[in-house]
């Protein structure tokens, strides 16, 4: 089993953090706290550079913890679909890496199941969709 990195804890704890409620709350806080400040400082660039500095600032760090996240769900995802599409009786397994086939290849493949499914739904004659 391969050993969690700092980053990957960090990321994890902050990914937990940064989606709880009192975050958000703690933020609109921060966000009051400005505004009932601007008077003041009389609405000064300062006063706005604060806000500013520290927003960008967060959105910057948060756009990594979220890519970590992502990734790592997607991962996870598509070991599942994978495992599922391996212990399927009759299931394709050249598609259980479609992630890592180029553009053009993953076209094919997504073509060949649309006319797969034009198919189906020419052959169903009450499919429970409205409108067909």
């Amino acid at each position: 089993m391969k050993r969690t990195t700092w980053y990957s804890q960090f990321a994890k704890w902050g990914a937990r953090i940064s989606g709880r409620p009192i975050t958000f709350i703690l933020a609109l806080g921060l966000i009051a706290a400005w505004i009932i400040t601007g008077p003041i400082f009389h609405f000064s660039d300062t006063w706005q550079l604060v806000i500013n500095t520290l927003t960008t600032i967060v959105t910057f760090l948060m756009v990594f913890l979220i890519q970590n996240t992502q990734n790592r769900d997607t991962e996870a995802i598509q070991v599942k679909l994978d495992e599922l599409i391996r212990v399927t009786k009759d299931a394709d397994n050249a598609i259980l890496d479609l992630e890592e086939l180029e553009e053009e290849q993953l076209d094919q493949f997504r073509s060949r199941y649309e006319t797969l499914a034009r198919e189906a739904r020419r052959e169903q004659t009450d499919t429970g969709i409205p409108g067909t």
